[in-house]
């Protein structure tokens, strides 16, 4: 999921989708830096990544994100700041008291 995300043409899909609503491959391709096929294989990686849905609507394909897989991820990444937070807090004590 976060190798995923990783990417940046990937994330800047990701942003689109959340604040744009559900979008066809057209829409996302406009203005992008990468060509259309392009962005079909990023929307494919994030799909097998269970971030992203496609759903067929005629001859075009909808994206929209897969919101519960959204959350876990940012439920991970809460925990690692939590730990990260307290490890700096122990340095913070370890270093005050030396």
């Amino acid at each position: 999921m976060f190798a995923a995300l990783g990417d940046e043409t990937r994330l800047r899909l990701v942003g689109r989708l959340s604040t744009e609503g559900p979008l066809s491959i057209a829409r996302l391709s406009e203005d992008a830096p990468v060509t259309r096929q392009a962005i079909t294989k990023h929307l494919e990686a994030l799909e097998g990544a269970g971030l992203v849905r496609g759903t067929k609507h005629g001859r075009e394909r909808i994206w929209d994100l897969e919101p519960r897989r959204l959350m876990a991820a940012r439920h991970a990444l809460e925990q690692i700041s939590h730990q990260w937070d307290a490890a700096i807090g122990r340095l913070r004590a370890f270093v005050e008291t030396e």
